[in-house]
């Protein structure tokens, strides 16, 4: 957006593209705004994150009048199509539709207190509508040209309309209001009251008489606005004019027309905090008024877009312009209050441009030390301090008047504000303390910066890097140099640059306490560097950045627009805590974050700093502090765990989490059988025992494995477990258990792996593999056996087709030479830093092996004649 030459400060905070924009509305607690388009779409943004929340389609061409409501989740919304529409804001949806107007409706407004809807249209009346019954209760004729817009008094019954006939009109409703008013016991006076009341109103309406007509514009009226709390009224008209009127019981009067607009004025409005005007018009400007001089504070022009509305912010301090081309969202000046702190005291200026002290240590802050209203424009904020403690003296700059400063010595007590005596005056943008006895101020327009002594004496001048934009202290005897695309560190005394990091848009540089370390903030990206420029880290926020201040230990706290956040200096960072309401950061001692509002009021701020001294202690190998924390501390929740998991120390997060099935994962990360044991118990899942099973054979704990295999009743895998441990009992109980299940290939493998010829050579028979029970019984040397299996089948030896016969098939050898030991195969992943830990306390034993002497669950411990009553409580039936 182009501005003129007077007007530096106008920040624009939101910008969209659409058709025209005709009717504006912001959202009294949310970041939302609602925009009507010419086009007929009502769209809803939300104007901190610059994105389309929602569009509402079901008008008939152009939509001028919008309204929120300030408690209940609706708005209101009158079109060209005649009719008013009241949304929901939770469903989305359109409610219902009042009926009623003959022709374009122009504004609608919800009343402040009371269930009613004021419109205004081309039809030349007023009505009131109550949304709750949905019903007409006034309406209001006397206009004799469009009604172009129409708004309830904040407070009182009153209402002002504007129309194309030239007139501003007052209307008083308070009988409307003790009309509708919800009725209490009344007596037969106040009965016999309302019935002359009602039939009064079947000849003329009486809810809403004229009390004043307002007459001074040379043409139509096509905006008019109550003052928030004086008895003001603002318009704006055809004839170019912005008029103010002052009314009283009695009478209303012209006070005065401000004078500039080369076009049609299409809105105005009185600034809710400030005594301004602020008016647009179809000559693409937006103006701004001293109120009490009407003289041009301020003028804003687009290149190519004519204004249409102007709205303001109930309670913080915005404004929105309709144009041609969509809305822009804007301040008229920065709010970051001018402040520097020094050991225990924090300077800073208060709007009304005092210079006061808040000391950290007592929470008090000081009388007024100075005043600086002969600092810059009324309407302009100072834009920086800097504080020179040896010389007990202020910088103060000002953007006012293309850039000034002052340097001023405080008075030694706050004992009643003073105008600064001593004070040094000069051209330029930025001015920063460089040592005790110097200064350095930066001039844009002529891209210099001199360098100065106390008695404002410029002793050296410098030319910094073309396109250099500001100036930040850069250490004793350093300055950094902001470009658009770059920083600079630059030494006064070499007059050099000795150093340069490329990085975009930097606003603020915020130094570390020992000065090790700059944070470099722009609008969406902090930056931390060394002091000498080399860069440690970066992170991006889609949401603006604020502020920042560093913690004694390093860590750097800095605020959004709704959130207190942090970073490390190796880039991890999290949110501290919510805000209600933007506020700058100054300072931050152990669980206090002291900052300053947009009020420039000092407050102190209430924080649980574990999450970013655990995670400080962590990257400085702290175990003391972090054991402490682990004992001490509620810190959970899943971005903890997922962290420590992301750095590698699931053992760690195994400490902070309750959860069976988080617990479960972490202990297999991290090797803690006894931990994986208990939750997969707990838990008792197949997926689970599967996945134990498979990690505790990779710790080669048996004992688990074999409890893992008997819950997942994986036979086969048991019996050659009992093989490889030498387990022989066991084994010889699955022989039995197969046998007894007719699985005649796991009875084979069973009286295999016990060496069991006998077993092997019954079950041959038993299936009427008579050749293999002979060769069976050949190769083992069982020439008896061999003989009755001849016998019995009636066959000869040289009818059976034998292989030829090789050595007998023998037992291996188990793995382990006791079947209770297990035989570990891989090591427990235990960080240095959970050995530390393990070194100090007890609780934190993450060993993988079971104690000798512990009992592990074994579902096989029954006695044979449970087990051949299928001791894994099988049912014979299934098995069939």
């Amino acid at each position: 957006m182009a501005s003129s030459s007077s007007s530096p400060n106008m920040l624009t905070k939101f910008e969209s593209k659409s058709s025209r924009a005709k009717g504006i509305a912001f959202h009294p607690k949310r970041p939302w705004i609602l925009v009507s388009l010419h086009s007929s779409t009502i769209q809803l943004w939300d104007y901190r994150m610059g994105t389309l929340i929602d569009r509402f389609e079901e008008h008939d061409g152009p939509v001028r009048g919008i309204d929120f409501h300030k408690t209940q989740p609706l708005f209101v919304s009158g079109g060209d199509d005649y009719k008013i529409k009241v949304w929901s804001t939770q469903t989305r949806r359109c409610l219902f539709t009042l009926n009623g107007h003959l022709d374009y409706i122009r504004t609608v407004f919800f009343h402040h207190e009371l269930p009613w809807i004021i419109s205004s249209s081309d039809d030349q009346t007023i009505r009131i509508w109550n949304w709750q019954n949905r019903s007409l209760i006034c309406t209001m004729t006397g206009h004799n040209h469009y009604t172009m817009c129409a708004q309830f008094h904040p407070k009182e019954d009153l209402v002002v309309s504007a129309s194309l006939d030239q007139s501003v009109r007052v209307w008083d409703i308070s009988g409307l209001r003790k009309k509708h008013s919800a009725p209490t016991s009344m007596t037969f006076e106040d009965q016999m009251s309302r019935a002359n009341q009602n039939q009064a109103d079947m000849f003329g309406n009486t809810d809403a008489v004229v009390k004043f007509v307002l007459e001074g514009h040379d043409r139509g009226v096509n905006w008019v606005a109550f003052h928030p709390t004086l008895p003001l009224i603002v318009s704006a008209g055809d004839d170019r004019l912005i008029k103010l009127w002052r009314m009283n019981d009695t009478k209303a009067w012209e006070v005065d027309t401000c004078r500039g607009h080369f076009g049609n004025t299409s809105g105005c409005l009185f600034h809710p905090h400030q005594d301004l005007i602020l008016s647009v018009g179809e000559d693409k400007t937006i103006r701004v008024w001293d109120l009490n001089k009407r003289t041009s504070v301020q003028s804003f022009k687009r290149e190519n877009d004519r204004f249409w509305v102007i709205a303001a912010h109930p309670e913080i301090n915005l404004f929105a312009a309709g144009h041609d081309n969509g809305v822009m969202v804007f301040k008229l000046e920065r709010e970051r209050p001018a402040s520097a702190f020094y050991q225990n005291n924090l300077f800073f200026i208060t709007k009304e441009k005092h210079v006061r002290s808040y000391d950290f240590q007592k929470n008090v802050e000081s009388p007024t030390l100075l005043t600086l209203k002969k600092l810059g424009s009324p309407w302009v904020p100072p834009r920086s301090l800097s504080f020179n403690p040896a010389e007990r003296a202020i910088l103060v700059t000002s953007p006012a008047d293309g850039g000034s400063y002052e340097l001023i010595n405080l008075p030694k007590d706050g004992s009643g504000a003073i105008d600064g005596t001593d004070t040094k005056r000069g051209q330029g943008n930025s001015a920063v303390f460089i040592a005790r006895n110097r200064f350095a101020v930066f001039t844009a327009s002529s891209q210099k910066i001199e360098i100065k002594d106390l008695s404002n004496a410029t002793t050296e001048t410098v030319k910094p890097p073309h396109g250099t934009t500001d100036i930040y202290f850069g250490g004793t005897g350093n300055l950094l140099l902001i470009t658009p695309t770059a920083v600079h560190l630059y030494d006064i005394q070499q007059k050099k640059s000795t150093a340069e990091l490329p990085v975009s848009g930097v606003k603020y540089v915020v130094w570390s306490n020992d000065g090790s370390y700059a944070a470099l903030l722009s609008k969406h990206n902090v930056t931390i560097v060394t002091k000498t420029l080399e860069q440690v880290s970066t992170l991006h926020e889609t949401i603006r950045i604020k502020s920042a201040t560093w913690d004694d230990a390093g860590v750097l706290l800095y605020s959004t627009l709704n959130h207190i956040k942090y970073t490390l200096l190796n880039g991890d960072n999290g949110i501290v805590r919510t805000l209600d309401q933007t506020v700058y950061l100054v300072r931050v001692k152990a669980r206090t974050v002291y900052c300053l509002d947009r009020n420039a009021k000092p407050k102190t701020l209430n924080i649980d700093p574990t999450e970013y001294r655990f995670k400080l202690a962590l990257v400085k190998r702290n175990y003391e502090e972090m054991l402490q924390i682990i004992k001490n501390s509620s810190l959970v929740g899943q971005s903890i765990i997922s962290y420590l998991q992301k750095k590698g120390y699931p053992e760690i997060a195994l400490q902070f989490v309750q959860d069976p099935q988080t617990r479960f994962e972490l202990a297999i990360e991290c090797g803690n059988l006894d931990v994986a044991v208990e939750m997969a118990k707990q838990l008792d899942r197949p997926k689970l025992w599967s996945r134990l099973s498979t990690e505790a054979l990779a710790h080669g704990n048996h004992q688990v494995v074999e409890m893992t295999y008997q819950k997942l009743r994986q036979f086969d895998k048991l019996s050659f477990l009992y093989l490889s441990t030498g387990d022989n009992t066991k084994l010889t109980r699955m022989a039995k258990i197969a046998e007894h299940r007719g699985d005649f290939t796991a009875r084979f493998q069973n009286a295999l792996y016990l060496g069991d010829v006998n077993d092997r050579i019954q079950m041959f028979k038993e299936i009427d593999l008579y050749p293999l029970a002979y060769m069976t019984a050949k190769s083992h040397g069982l020439t008896e056996e061999c003989q009755s299996i001849l016998e019995a089948t009636g066959l000869t030896e040289d009818q059976i087709s034998l292989p030829k016969i090789g050595a007998p098939l023998t037992p291996p050898k188990p793995l382990v030479d006791t079947f209770k030991a297990n035989w570990p195969t891989k090591a427990t992943s235990q960080s240095f830093l959970v050995k530390a830990l393990l070194g100090q306390v007890e609780d934190l034993s993450l060993e993988d092996e079971p104690a000798e002497d512990e009992p592990v669950e074994d579902e096989l411990a029954e006695d044979d004649t449970a087990a051949t009553s299928n001791g894994f409580g099988f049912d014979d039936a299934e098995d069939k």
